[in-house]
């Protein structure tokens, strides 16, 4: 490939790279998630010896169509020798590609849906009963519900979902964490929790609903 051809695939690919924000061939290379060796090759007019796979995955990128990348970065000489039924047995290749990948993400949901369901399934079978014995003796004894909460505190657990406080707990305010029911208050004044929140990780769910602890109770 002669240096014109290549500067000009060079000039081309940061087009491209520049409509999507990104800056070179090394992050091109990790957001599409490609050997950096499969972008070189299209800046040297190799995008037929790229496997289909790569070539989908850097269109994505891109923002692009593959037929529009493949076009691109072919010389004439070289989509003459591409014939249609070679174009068309990638284009098959790909949407291959794409049911696989969705029949995978079905499966795995599925699993998760399976798996949720075992873990609560105790919840499920009892609690309808246990409501229905409530609405019958409302006097009867909440304790003797809570081991039927369980299960539901066990998949949480699974999710790695956690508390953020507990009923009744007073601690310092702050706002990332906690929103007031009622009143004001400032970060680190003391607060009473209401409701308890929760968090996955390092992402917040739900904040704590608190209320000031100076602030008499109306509850």
């Amino acid at each position: 490939m002669n240096q014109n051809s290549y500067t000009t695939n060079q000039k081309l690919l940061q087009d491209l790279m520049s409509q999507v924000n990104i800056s070179d061939i090394d992050e091109l290379s990790r957001v599409a998630n490609v050997s950096r060796l499969q972008v070189i090759r299209i800046q040297r007019g190799l995008i037929l010896n790229i496997s289909v796979g790569a070539i989908a995955k850097i269109a994505k990128t891109l923002n692009i169509s593959i037929d529009s990348l493949v076009t691109t970065f072919t010389k004439p000489e070289q989509a003459v020798l591409q014939s249609k039924d070679e174009l068309a047995a990638c284009q098959q290749e790909y949407q291959k590609l794409q049911q696989r990948m969705l029949e995978q993400r079905e499966s795995l949901a599925a699993e998760f849906r399976q798996s949720s369901i075992e873990t609560i399934e105790s919840w499920l079978l009892q609690w309808p009963t246990a409501a229905a014995a409530v609405q019958q003796n409302p006097h009867l004894p909440a304790a003797r519900l809570l081991s039927l909460v369980k299960p539901v505190e066990q998949l949480l657990k699974q999710w790695q979902v956690e508390a953020i406080a507990t009923v009744g707990e007073e601690l310092a305010y702050d706002p990332q964490y906690h929103q007031l029911m009622k009143g004001t208050a400032q970060p680190g004044e003391l607060v009473k929790v209401r409701y308890v929140g929760y968090k996955q990780e390092d992402k917040l769910l739900y904040k704590a609903k608190v209320s000031p602890v100076l602030q008499q109770d109306g509850e």
